[in-house]
């Protein structure tokens, strides 16, 4: 199972951008459409940007919330889930200086993200991918992939509003959001 992906704006792929925001720091070129390409992956002529990140290891959640995660996540290419996101998100260098119990402190024990996110399943299924394990000069920490039916829209919405008025938000410098529809 391939574990490096490349999520590449431009104006071709399956994926039609709708909406394209930037909620903190600098933009992305403003594109048409993505692609999510697996493994070694070249950008085609008409990319605007490529960002690339690794799925790996959950690192901030229990056995106890990763079993429970496993248990009620549905995975990605359900038919039925013709909207996506791309969110890439890069968190400051204040986030990084704290170690890895006081980063979990803040993200689920003030913050609740983990337990934010069981609420929204099964209907979102989503996929981490850390950027910063590939370089330290990637432009973001994490590209979150969200799928969902066009039905579950709002509690997506709803999902995101709960993460962005957490405290773990306050270490977010830069984020960008692309929603999709399946072509």
């Amino acid at each position: 199972m391939a574990r490096l992906f490349h999520f590449i704006g431009g104006s071709t792929g399956p994926w039609r951008v709708t909406r394209q925001q930037v909620l903190s720091g600098e933009p992305l070129a403003a594109v048409t459409h993505l692609q999510i390409a697996a493994g070694e992956s070249a950008s085609p002529a008409d990319a605007a940007w490529a960002l690339r990140g690794i799925t790996s290891n959950e690192r901030y959640v229990t056995s106890a919330e990763k079993s429970h995660l496993v248990a009620v996540q549905e995975g990605l290419g359900r038919p039925q889930a013709s909207c996506g996101a791309l969110i890439p998100i890069r968190k400051t260098a204040a986030w990084w200086a704290l170690t890895q119990d006081a980063r979990r402190e803040i993200l689920e024990e003030r913050s609740r993200h983990v337990q934010i996110g069981l609420r929204y399943l099964p209907a979102v299924a989503r996929r981490l991918h850390h950027c910063r394990d590939l370089s330290e000069h990637e432009p973001f920490d994490f590209l979150t992939w969200f799928e969902f039916a066009p039905a579950d829209a709002a509690g997506f919405d709803q999902l995101l509003a709960e993460l962005r008025a957490s405290e773990e938000w306050r270490y977010v410098d830069r984020e960008v959001e692309l929603r999709l529809i399946r072509d």
